[in-house]
């Protein structure tokens, strides 16, 4: 069965740090390239990391009304072709780690592995149920009114308590960008289901998330492990879905130590 045609793709802003394979780096809902500093420093010594913000984030122009996942895997497309290289590494978090199987699943030719980071596959009817109620309820009662209670599912107590800092510039970094762009990728992260085609997806992959993440929880990513032939899953102790900000050399190590493993 063939896959739908792409929708045409924005030129996202991006930024390139270190020599050595490419490493694409997709960031989730609301954030920016910079969410993926902390990891960039880490693997800079040993890859070309490129970051970029997703379309209607950061500097990235804003797109022209609703788009869907496979908009996103356009820009990314965009974006290797534009650089001009023909094999890279991807990985993602969150809507990322969606965006990033998508992308292997239309340019499987692309790909040498994937990171699905914090991401979330196999959703049971509770599980979207709770998700899409999240959309349905900033919708309802505004993005600001709902934000707060995100938090403990981002963070550790004792990471929130320690860097309030951070916190409120995360809160401030997603009411302070366009609502309608926030809703449509939240709701394209609670509305994806990767189960019926993830099978399909033949790179080498690395399957992590935090062993309290709420939404992406082990039991999930547990599911995407069995979809995915070559596949290796990493459960981070103690942490929650913010593994980026509140373990980045965990999460470079384990990148490092999966594509080294794979070259």
């Amino acid at each position: 069965m063939s896959l739908p045609s792409l929708p045409p793709a924005i030129d996202c802003v991006h930024w390139e740090e270190g020599t050595g394979e490419p490493l694409f780096l997709i960031h989730g809902i609301g954030a920016s390239h910079a969410t993926w500093d902390g990891v960039v420093d880490n693997l800079k010594s040993d890859f070309r990391c490129i970051t970029y913000d997703l379309r209607g984030h950061g500097i990235s122009p804003m797109p022209d009304g609703q788009f869907d996942l496979e908009a996103l895997v356009s820009d990314l497309e965009a974006l290797r072709a534009k650089l001009g290289i023909e094999k890279a590494h991807f990985a993602g978090h969150s809507l990322g780690g969606m965006i990033g199987p998508a992308y292997a699943r239309y340019f499987p030719d692309r790909v040498k592995t994937l990171g699905l980071l914090s991401t979330a596959a196999g959703r049971t009817e509770e599980d979207s149920a709770k998700v899409q109620g999240v959309v349905a309820a900033m919708e309802r009662d505004g993005i600001e009114n709902i934000l707060t209670t995100l938090v403990d599912r981002w963070y550790t107590d004792d990471f929130a308590e320690k860097n309030p800092e951070i916190v409120q510039a995360r809160l401030e970094q997603i009411t302070g960008m366009s609502a309608d762009v926030f809703l449509n990728v939240f709701h394209i992260y609670a509305t994806t289901e990767m189960a019926p085609w993830l099978n399909k997806v033949k790179a080498p992959s690395l399957v992590l998330t935090g062993e309290n993440d709420g939404a992406c929880n082990p039991r999930l990513n547990r599911f995407i492990e069995s979809q995915l032939d070559d596949c290796e899953l990493v459960i981070l102790e103690g942490l929650k879905h913010s593994i980026l900000m509140e373990a980045p050399d965990q999460v470079a190590d384990h990148l490092r130590r999966f594509i080294t493993s794979r070259s």
